[in-house]
């Protein structure tokens, strides 16, 4: 019952009943990435379409399947003869919000000392 009710209103994390009821009457299965996500595309139409395996995270998409999704190009990456460019780069996950997010020199979250500021800025107080 669970799994039941996740399926009909979780749609961050995987897909809902309706999408998988979508997929399964409109939906002509062209692939999947390394990490597992599968590529639909609409059997009638131009629509395309992914079902993430895992939390829904757009920039969990790998740059070939990228192209394709918004239709830069019709070439599947799956194709023998796709040839990714020299700078596509391996998707590395959205930290924001972790421990392992990026905190720049004097950020509150690593140790919020920074050098003494220099120039003519003056900080405002109340007088």
């Amino acid at each position: 019952m669970k799994q039941f009710l996740a399926e009909l209103f979780i749609w961050w994390h995987k897909e809902t009943l309706g999408t998988r009821w979508h997929t399964f009457l409109h939906g002509q299965y062209v692939g999947s990435d390394d990490a597992g996500n599968q590529y639909y595309k609409a059997k009638k139409g131009d629509r395309r379409w992914v079902i993430y395996n895992g939390p829904a995270d757009a920039s969990a998409i790998p740059p070939g399947w990228h192209g394709w999704m918004h239709h830069r190009t019709d070439q599947l990456p799956t194709e023998e003869r796709y040839q990714p460019k020299y700078w596509e780069k391996p998707h590395q996950p959205n930290l924001t919000g972790t421990a392992g997010a990026y905190r720049p020199e004097g950020s509150m979250l690593k140790g919020g000392h920074r050098n003494k500021v220099t120039g003519d800025y003056d900080a405002w107080s109340p007088e």
